[in-house]
């Protein structure tokens, strides 16, 4: 089931505080969720701590189509995939697809903005990898909460195969300890490839489950901040 620019839903926007806008973040929602719902779970994580003055943050929707971890399933999914695991081949056609759709949707932005940050949680994360690092080379940067990439990933092959990788976007990496989903060897395995493959970037694990905190969106409010300063 390919999906179409219409398919993803308005992204729910929270606006800059200040009166100019001049950059954009871009935040994935996991599978199942929506972003209207990772959009409350951040407020609420960071105590309504998670806003810039200078930058608006746009959370999309994934359109629904069948997830095979889920019997088939209609859901809200970036992508599909045949197990919860690194250890099987990706879903190439749907991951490809979505990257296309979200592209179209980066550009938009661009051209509004000065730069953009991609990122996301969970399978949110996985799809904000796929695109910065294959086709939107050119963001600001890029983070990834409680995600992984699989093994053998089209990413991995693309990174490896460019001439030159000393302009690749930098990325932040955060995994909980004690998260049973997207276990942390996972991670750790994710960030080590992409660090072998040139990226450059900070891992850092919280004592969390699968979920976001205070701690860790505050310290990604200040990696961004860091990364587009108001002037």
């Amino acid at each position: 089931m390919a999906a179409s620019t219409a398919s993803i839903l308005y992204p729910r926007i929270v606006k800059q505080t200040g009166q100019v806008c001049n950059a954009a973040v871009l935040f994935l929602h996991g599978s199942g969720d929506t972003g209207n719902g990772v959009s409350d779970w951040v407020k609420m994580a960071s105590r309504g701590e998670f806003h810039f003055p200078h930058a608006k943050v746009l959370y999309p929707t994934a359109p629904i189509r069948p997830y095979t971890p889920m019997g088939g399933a209609m859901s809200n999914v970036w992508f599909d995939r045949m197990q919860i695991s690194p250890n099987v081949p990706e879903h190439a056609q749907s991951v490809e697809a979505m990257c296309g759709t979200l592209s179209d949707l980066i550009q938009q932005e661009v051209a509004n903005a000065n730069s953009v940050i991609l990122g996301g949680f969970s399978m949110g994360g996985a799809m904000a990898l796929h695109l910065a690092y294959r086709f939107n080379r050119d963001v600001a940067g890029v983070f990834a909460l409680s995600s992984f990439i699989n093994n053998g990933s089209a990413l991995f092959k693309e990174l490896e195969a460019l001439p030159d990788n000393s302009q690749l976007p930098p990325l932040f990496y955060c995994q909980g300890e004690k998260d049973d989903l997207a276990l942390p060897v996972w991670a750790e395995n994710t960030f080590a490839q992409l660090s072998s493959l040139g990226v450059k970037g900070t891992f850092t694990k919280y004592p969390i489950h699968h979920e976001l905190n205070k701690a860790e969106l505050l310290s990604l409010k200040t990696w961004i901040n860091g990364l587009i300063p108001e002037s």
